[in-house]
């Protein structure tokens, strides 16, 4: 039930809404991110089988001033994607800058309700899918809010959630003790923000914060996330953290189960820990355990994003021997992949960790082909057409989307139809 705190997370997002954004910055880029990537939602949550023609229903819970909710109806568009998605907060002053972002791009399959995700309003109906990104941990009860927003989960749907993890947020607790001291929560938002300036431009040389180059929101724009990123990261009233074993609790005790960490080879410990008896050791951990492991090892895990579905509900996976399947490539064109990859490896960063993966010697001939458009048999023939065996070309694709797909730069397209 709502408490005092929550009172005073209203009051905040109220005067400070968040994250700070511009609406005419809408003409000249479009803010992506995880989760609720459209490419995402169509291959971790429906497993690229749910047809691009069908209708989605889309519940951004807790949307904020806009980021989810128009990058996913802003692909939709883009696409030619019928449906709609619905934005959902409680803030005014959030909703009106989140309008604005969308009157600029004339999105006309976005619709705003201003609500609670721990009393929704009624009339909602069910979604196949539901986004709730940055706002279970800041509940006076996460698990309710989970189970409110599984209750409007549609057979068969998903969702996408994100929330703070512990480790990669050293020093952020820190500060947010002290500030607590020294700016009480009980002062206005404004009044506390000035405070906060001022503590940060004496912050001591030894405080966890300033070694933590992966936390940057209580940066000034444009480094940071200005007033609002500051106050949501140091002056919140309530933040709580979690890690993989408390999430796939929350998760379970919603009735729900994990689809996916993302991305899945940051939680696979072998890449962390190449020794052989080390990995020995590892073998029989479960997926859970292993994924805590390498949270703890990597220590740069600030969130955890995390795909959802239905606990009864059979398991949604992307089929790589699916000929008529569409392989698309994020962070780059097929060219920059197959470039990257000659040499037998592929090396990509994940917030300074850097994980080099190996990939089979057709790799740069197949990533060439990789356009978005052609299916797997497709890029298969025109590498066979290269003079590469039939049985080499198989066994290469296999080894190379076996690597590529838990790294979320490979995905699979939704059906046509």
């Amino acid at each position: 039930m709502p408490d005092a705190t929550d009172a005073q997370l209203a009051a905040q997002y109220e005067a400070l809404p968040y994250p700070a954004r511009d609406p005419r910055d809408e003409a000249r880029r479009l803010v992506v991110g995880s989760p609720s990537n459209l490419a995402e939602v169509d291959h971790w949550v429906f497993g690229a089988r749910r047809p691009a023609g069908l209708p989605m229903r889309a519940l951004v819970a807790g949307g904020g001033t806009g980021d989810g909710a128009i990058m996913l109806a802003q692909q939709m568009a883009w696409a030619g994607r019928p449906g709609e998605v619905v934005w959902l907060d409680r803030s005014g002053a959030a909703r009106r800058v989140a309008e604005a972002r969308a009157a600029v791009r004339g999105l006309a399959n976005l619709r705003f309700v201003e609500g609670s995700i721990l009393d929704l309003p009624p009339g909602l109906g069910v979604f196949d899918y539901v986004d709730c990104c940055g706002v279970l941990h800041h509940l006076p009860d996460p698990a309710a809010g989970l189970r409110a927003l599984a209750g409007v989960l549609a057979p068969g749907g998903g969702m996408g959630i994100m929330v703070y993890a512990p480790h990669g947020r050293t020093g952020v607790y820190m500060l947010q003790e002290a500030l607590r001291l020294i700016a009480p929560v009980e002062e206005a938002p404004a009044a506390r923000v000035e405070v906060a300036r001022r503590v940060m431009r004496h912050l001591p040389e030894t405080a966890w914060l300033r070694k933590n180059p992966w936390i940057t929101d209580h940066l000034p724009l444009p480094q940071g996330g200005g007033d609002p990123g500051l106050y949501d990261l140091l002056l919140n009233p309530r933040d709580v953290a979690f890690t993989v074993p408390q999430l796939a609790a929350l998760v379970e005790g919603a009735g729900l189960r994990l689809s996916t960490l993302v991305e899945p080879v940051r939680y696979d410990p072998d890449h962390l820990l190449p020794d052989p008896r080390l990995r020995a050791r590892m073998a029989g951990m479960g997926m859970v355990e292993r994924a805590a492991l390498a949270e703890a090892l990597a220590g740069n895990m600030g969130i955890h994003i995390a795909y959802l579905a239905r606990a009864g509900d059979a398991v949604a996976r992307a089929d790589w021997e699916d000929p008529s399947a569409v392989p698309v490539l994020r962070g780059g064109d097929g060219a920059g992949w197959a470039k990257a990859a000659r040499g037998g490896s592929l090396a990509i960063t994940f917030d300074g960790l850097r994980v080099v993966l190996p990939v089979p010697p057709l790799a740069p001939a197949i990533l060439s082909r990789v356009d978005g458009r052609a299916s797997l048999a497709e890029i298969a023939r025109a590498v066979e057409a290269g003079g590469a065996p039939a049985a080499q070309v198989a066994r290469d694709m296999a080894a190379l989307w076996r690597a590529m797909e838990p790294t979320n730069r490979v995905t699979l397209a939704a059906p046509a139809g």
